[in-house]
């Protein structure tokens, strides 16, 4: 179910935090990171950078908020200066290999890792930070298993580096860090292994107990289990410790959503619950273009293209914008069939951004977008680009198969619906009908344009792959003239020898003529000739094949009272000597 948010973009209470109240040590920056308060911790490291020049950890935090925003090469430097600072600086190693992890270097992600693990010693915040790289989403939007995995073993070695043992006896001993064990929950939760991933989160709130994070990790885990008051009630008692901690309200929003999808009785309750959290969630941050842009993406979840259409305009019209704005931009006007300005932001995104930002989501909406302004063959290259990203995206061969009907490139519109019926999720009776009039097509257009005979070379299959698909839509569509139409059609093709009918069409024309004939009163132009077509035949059949001529002149007779200038009933009564019609 598409959910229509109603969130307003004015009214949002925001919170602006100037300078002058930033605290300046990396302990308050570092809680602003987990606040998402990302441009307010960005002005407190710069500063600790000037005031605690030689703190590498300065540096590397800073990188990790650039690393958050999307400023991979921003981070990289930061990086770099922050082992210029310190040559043994294992937390920055560990960002450039985040780094070269974002830009699908293994080779150097590998070597930066390896080497901020040989000068971790006891430390367990380079292991935590190389798994929280491993876990950054990807361009497609989901971790995939081999990161998780990565990410989980690194964290293991990290738990074992830095473990101290309990006064317990017999007890193993483990790290006393809680963000080591959210992290390896979150680890755990893409690997869809949900105890563990309990266990974790639970261990995190035992070593700190007024963590708004673990409780909000935990409150995520119930989400997805579609436990949506559990999950509440976690997000509520993380505000409980932490009134103000935006990534509460966040996450309880996007529960709301979930929700709503999944409980249509309670649909448009839950979204107004979504729209006032993320409202506060907003709030709570600084409101720069990153944040804004998370409210964006949450409009995207939510369905709510008018809105997101005006806070990605206002967003590319700011001099200190990310360029991704234009992202949004090109989403909200395609669904707003504004499809001008849609093709204009897309273009700029796509050609202005780092080539290893665009997903494959925006080669989608580029396609999309230039076929909806008449720029075809451009689209398909674009859909088709879009999945060689992400093959996942199957759903994308019907917009090809529709593409190429409309450019008259018929087998290749049939093997795109093919693929799409063969691998798709929303598969419909439609689809099967346009795979069997693009096989259909392939094999008749070459002689009907020219009106030669069917060669013995000619590739009759396709007329098989078109009765095929024409079955099936019968099968399931019992009423269906248009089915049964081209299966009669497709069946006509294969009597390559017109002089000597077999009648492999003759049930379908009579099926046709039931159906269609069941439906009342033939008044349309195009449903005559079809039904003159059906007599035709069935009139041909008669007087060739079964030698009934009554039966063929009953036939053509109907033919020419459907359609007084049908020609072959026409040819058929001139040659009788003007037999009567009826």
């Amino acid at each position: 179910m598409k959910i229509i948010s109603k969130i307003a973009t004015a009214g949002l209470g925001l919170v602006f935090m100037g300078s002058s109240v930033f605290a300046q040590s990396l302990a308050d920056a570092k809680k602003a990171i987990d606040a998402e308060q990302l441009s307010k911790a960005k002005a407190m490291l710069k500063n600790l950078i000037v005031t605690q020049s030689t703190k590498d950890e300065n540096y590397f935090y800073l990188g990790w908020v650039y690393i958050k925003q999307d400023y991979a090469d921003s981070a990289k430097a930061v990086f770099q200066k922050g082992i210029g600072v310190n040559p043994n600086s294992a937390l920055n190693y560990a960002g450039l290999g985040i780094v070269a992890h974002i830009n699908k270097d293994q080779s150097g992600a590998t070597t930066n890792f390896t080497k901020a693990i040989s000068l971790a010693g006891k430390d367990d915040k380079p292991y935590v930070y190389i798994a929280k790289g491993d876990l950054l989403p990807p361009s497609t939007g989901k971790v995939t298993t081999a990161d998780a995995t990565a990410a989980l073993d690194v964290l293991n070695k990290g738990n074992a580096a830095s473990a101290v043992k309990s006064k317990d006896k017999g007890a193993v001993a483990a790290s006393t860090d809680p963000e080591l064990f959210i992290t390896l929950g979150e680890a755990d939760r893409q690997l869809l292994k949900s105890n563990d991933a309990y266990t974790d989160f639970s261990t995190a709130l035992q070593l700190d107990p007024k963590s708004p994070g673990a409780n909000v990790a935990l409150g995520v885990l119930w989400k997805y289990a579609d436990n949506f008051e559990d999950a509440e009630k976690q997000f509520q008692a993380a505000l409980a410790i932490d009134p103000n901690y935006g990534p509460a309200y966040r996450e309880w929003a996007e529960t709301d959503l979930r929700w709503a999808q999944s409980a249509p009785n309670k649909a448009s309750e839950k979204v107004k619950e979504a729209a006032d959290q993320y409202k506060k969630y907003i709030s709570l941050t600084d409101y720069s273009p990153e944040s804004q842009m998370r409210y964006a993406d949450f409009l995207i979840n939510a369905g709510d293209f008018k809105t997101l259409q005006q806070v990605a305009a206002d967003l590319s019209k700011s001099a200190n914008s990310n360029l991704r704005a234009y992202r949004y931009l090109g989403y909200a006007a395609y669904e707003n069939k504004d499809y001008p300005s849609g093709l204009t932001a897309m273009n700029t995104w796509t050609t202005k951004a780092d080539p290893k930002r665009v997903i494959p989501r925006d080669y989608l909406y580029l396609g999309r977008l230039q076929i909806a302004n008449k720029q075809d063959s451009l689209g398909i290259q674009s859909l088709r680009k879009a999945l060689s990203l992400d093959t996942s995206q199957v759903d994308v061969y019907e917009e090809i198969g529709k593409s190429l009907f409309g450019m008259k490139k018929y087998l290749e519109s049939a093997e795109a619906y093919k693929t799409y019926i063969d691998k798709g999720s929303k598969v419909k009776l439609v689809d099967h009908l346009y795979e069997g009039l693009g096989y259909y097509y392939a094999f008749s257009i070459p002689y009907a344009s020219s009106n030669k005979a069917i060669s013995s070379k000619a590739d009759t299959s396709l007329l098989t792959k078109a009765d095929s698909a024409f079955s099936y839509v019968t099968q399931k569509a019992p009423t269906s003239p248009d089915a049964y139409l081209y299966r009669a059609r497709s069946n006509d093709y294969k009597e390559a020898d017109r002089n000597n009918i077999k009648g492999l069409a003759k049930p379908y024309y009579e099926k046709f003529l039931e159906v269609i004939i069941a439906k009342g009163p033939i008044t349309d132009d195009k449903a005559k000739a079809q039904v003159a077509e059906a007599y035709d035949y069935l009139g041909a059949y008669y007087e060739f094949k079964a030698k009934d001529e009554a039966k063929a002149a009953e036939n053509f007779g109907k033919a020419r009272d459907t359609d007084p200038t049908n020609k072959q009933a026409l040819d058929y009564f001139k040659r009788k000597g003007g037999a009567k019609s009826k």
